[in-house]
């Protein structure tokens, strides 16, 4: 059979087997939960509590009236005991809520179900999403809102839904996709109901078939679905990659956008919670998180509140087996590497992965060879040793002109190259720096 995909990729073990196939658990709520107000792509959000109040699960905590940004919502009952700067998953210290439980985990207002999404209009439904606090689950945690209010002039013809999770080791998707088919399907229904489009497609690698199954299950139900087998490849799941591999259309380059050819993508934990907020009338106060590695005794997926420590997290997975190398999270390829345990679960943490000292790569990064293996590899047909060498001597104009900011940070390159060069790091270094001189100059 010829699966669907694109040009470039690569395969790594996958090494999902640690954790696939075992149920969401719900570890009971945390005694105190750490809610950054940084939490997605955008405007921060502005802090509406103070220390001593006392707040439900559910209440907004955190707000922006920016476009682009979403609600935070206290994930347990209790009082704010302190708001101060803690770690943060991106290695520095953010503006924190602490909020203390008062044991009774008790909703600002209980989900109600039975309401029909047929109830709402197209922005009644933006709006409850917005209020919801729903960003992308995918890991980018773009607000979900702002995909959904194209401009008038971007005609929106299909959507896909990305339950491909090609990223090594996390199967929270996968479980997800097991687990929660049907609501996920009518969140997808949810989507195309905003943005009046009647054709859906769903993604899935073809290393899961028990959910290529019961997702075809459910969507047979429903008109105008295809759930679509695509080749296991990474970066698979990656937007540009999933519009080509299932339409066959190309995303223009830097500045353009999956609209530009007619396609909203969402990742399927999004419109999950997306169903819970427009049906139950559900905040994103937790998210399902996979907990693996081998450097883990006990793998797992979570459901976890917002604001849980990660050390909270993996004790309830038994702890550490042995001496933990790396904690990342995420997934090996694009993971943020951790200081610390003592960091919260946000809306964009799909995993968190404990890598064992012996599972780290050894030896010191070489000058390139040019054996053209990451070209070979880069799904963005890019030339990342050159890329990586203009950024290297800061020469940050021949790099923006060979389209560093088409780089999509997925680490193939890193991952095939015999040098051991550190190219990601180093083009985002090159990125950073070509942005910091464009506001220099316009201020």
């Amino acid at each position: 059979m010829k699966w669907k995909t694109f040009l470039g990729g690569i395969h790594p073990p996958d090494q999902k087997s640690l954790s696939a196939g075992k149920g969401i658990e719900e570890p009971p709520p945390p005694r105190k939960v750490f809610i950054p107000v940084v939490q997605h792509l955008g405007a921060p959000c502005e802090i509406r509590v103070e220390v001593g109040q006392k707040v439900k699960k559910g209440e907004v905590i955190a707000d922006c009236q920016t476009f682009v940004s979403a609600p935070i919502h206290a994930s347990i009952s209790g009082a704010v005991v302190d708001i101060k700067g803690y770690n943060h998953p991106t290695g520095r210290e953010v503006r924190t809520i602490i909020l203390e439980s008062d044991g009774h985990d008790e909703w600002s207002r209980e989900p109600a179900n039975g309401r029909d999404i047929g109830e709402f209009t197209a922005e009644q439904l933006r709006q409850k999403i917005r209020d919801a606090g729903i960003v992308g689950l995918g890991g980018a945690a773009f607000p979900a809102h702002v995909k959904l209010t194209p401009p008038k002039e971007k005609t929106i013809d299909a959507v896909i839904l990305n339950g491909v999770e090609c990223e090594p080791y996390l199967t929270a998707d996968h479980q997800l996709m097991l687990e929660q088919a049907e609501s996920i399907i009518k969140g997808l229904q949810i989507v195309m109901r905003i943005l009046g489009v009647n054709r859906g497609y769903i993604g899935i690698e073809a290393n899961k078939p028990d959910a290529l199954e019961v997702m075809r299950l459910v969507a047979g139900r429903v008109p105008h679905l295809e759930v679509v087998e695509l080749r296991v490849k990474y970066p698979q799941g990656a937007e540009k990659q999933l519009i080509k591999a299932v339409l066959g259309r190309e995303v223009p380059p830097p500045p353009g956008l999956p609209m530009d050819v007619g396609v909203v993508v969402h990742n399927v934990g999004t419109v999950f919670a997306m169903y819970e907020a427009v049906t139950l009338g559900k905040p994103l106060v937790e998210r399902v998180v996979t907990v693996s590695g081998r450097g883990i005794r006990e793998p797992k997926n979570l459901r976890l509140r917002l604001g849980t420590l990660f050390s909270e997290a993996i004790a309830h997975c038994g702890g550490f087996k042995g001496e933990p190398g790396k904690i990342l999270m995420g997934g090996p390829m694009m993971g943020l590497a951790q200081h610390t345990t003592q960091v919260p679960v946000i809306k964009g943490t799909s995993g968190i992965l404990v890598l064992p000292k012996e599972e780290l790569p050894d030896g010191e990064a070489r000058h390139c060879i040019n054996c053209g293996l990451c070209v070979r590899a880069c799904p963005m047909h890019l030339v990342p040793s050159i890329l990586g060498t203009y950024c290297e001597k800061e020469l940050f104009d021949e790099a923006e002109a060979t389209h560093v900011f088409s780089c999509i940070e997925c680490g193939s390159c890193v991952y095939v190259c015999p040098a051991k060069r550190h190219l990601v790091q180093i083009i985002k270094y090159g990125k950073s720096a070509i942005l910091t001189k464009k506001r220099k100059q316009g201020a």
